[in-house]
């Protein structure tokens, strides 16, 4: 049951964090409006839909995102104030241990660790999707793909030089099939490739095509027995493939609008594919999990810093906070690059920088004043 101590740091918690969210997500909002508002008047965009359709799917998402650090900045902000104006002197004079003291932190964190689980998984997904269709339709960069190579279904294998999302336009589109032997048996390539989103009708400029007909009437032995080539060339070839440009150029950001079971099976589709991002996609689907943990640690560490009156006062602990977020933050970035560059596990990569301040959250909560 919660006692007057419990609910008061509590609410202090909570109500100083929702306080920092705020005016950080309003004058993230502020620095967005001023950078994409040319681009909005431009392409005509309803203020309905900035407003319900972007913003506030945008205040979600970078308020979920940057909720672990602002907990942290919360926690020793109010805490080194609590400190300052000796409050917690005669918490732990009366006899009650500091773990007594901690519980209320433990509990708020709790609920904002709670809360996150549910957006990542549940609600962002879904929000993001609707403010990622937004920022493609009114302000999205192109997207740029160069040097591409799949494999689909089929013993089919895809690549092209480059594709311009602006120009929707794929340049030197090579597809080559196999058979079961391995055995190339169609190999097409034209000098540019349209299509339309959504559609599988493609539609080819200067086009190279051979088809091999083998007879395997002899005993198969990994040789070009008997074949039959066909050769075709055409200046323009309107096609069906198995296949949309969906499925041939995305952007790394797809994976935020995807519910868990759907990046699941995007992430198995992709590597079937041999899509070099998959690393990506599964450092997006572990954050999902490990940010909101992150907040327990983070909290122990904020209380262990600034549950000590220092001689400099709030900004001294102000001051080590950010420096453990900057840490924080380098080091998240530094496991990140180092799964997709180096083949270094995506899933130690995320729960790596949670496991070392982990270790450091349990060192300086054994050190802190009691």
């Amino acid at each position: 049951m919660l006692k007057i101590l419990d609910r008061y740091i509590i609410r202090k918690f909570l109500s100083t964090f929702f306080f920092m969210l705020g005016v950080i997500m309003l004058l993230a909002m502020v620095f967005d409006i001023a950078e994409r508002l040319s681009e909005f008047i431009k392409n005509q965009a309803p203020l309905q839909s900035i407003i319900l359709d972007y913003y506030l799917n945008f205040l979600l998402y970078y308020g979920n995102t940057f909720s672990s650090m602002i907990v942290f900045i919360s926690v020793i902000w109010f805490t080194a104030k609590m400190a300052q104006e000796a409050e917690i002197i005669p918490i732990l004079n009366s006899g009650r241990p500091f773990t007594r003291f901690l519980r209320p932190y433990m509990v708020a964190a709790t609920i904002l660790m709670v809360m996150s689980l549910v957006l990542n998984h549940f609600v962002l997904p879904r929000a993001n999707r609707v403010r990622l269709d937004f920022e493609e339709s009114f302000y999205r960069d192109r997207l740029l793909v160069e040097n591409y190579h799949a494999e689909f279904p089929g013993n089919e294998l895809v690549h092209y030089a480059s594709y311009n999302s602006k120009e929707n336009i794929i340049n030197d589109f090579v597809v080559e099939k196999y058979d079961n032997h391995n055995r190339l048996v169609h190999f097409l390539k034209s000098r540019t490739a349209t299509v339309a989103h959504g559609s599988s009708n493609w539609h080819l400029v200067d086009v190279f095509e051979r088809r091999i007909n083998y007879n395997d009437t002899l005993a198969f032995n990994d040789q070009m027995l008997n074949q039959k080539i066909q050769l075709t060339e055409e200046h323009k070839k309107d096609t069906v493939l198995p296949y949309k440009i969906e499925d041939m150029a995305i952007r790394d950001n797809i994976a935020e609008a995807m519910t868990y079971s759907e990046l699941k099976q995007f992430i198995k589709k992709e590597k079937e594919k041999g899509n070099a991002s998959v690393p990506t996609f599964e450092i997006e689907l572990h954050q999902r999990t490990s940010y909101p943990f992150a907040t327990y640690i983070l909290t122990l560490i904020g209380v262990s810093v600034s549950s000590r009156k220092k001689r400099g006062g709030i900004g001294v602990n102000i001051a080590i906070g950010l420096l453990f977020v900057f840490i924080y933050i380098f080091a998240m970035k530094v496991t990140t690059v180092a799964a997709t560059t180096v083949g270094f596990p995506p899933i130690a990569a995320v729960w790596l920088p949670n496991f070392i301040f982990g270790i450091l959250a349990i060192f300086m909560y054994r050190i802190a004043p009691k």
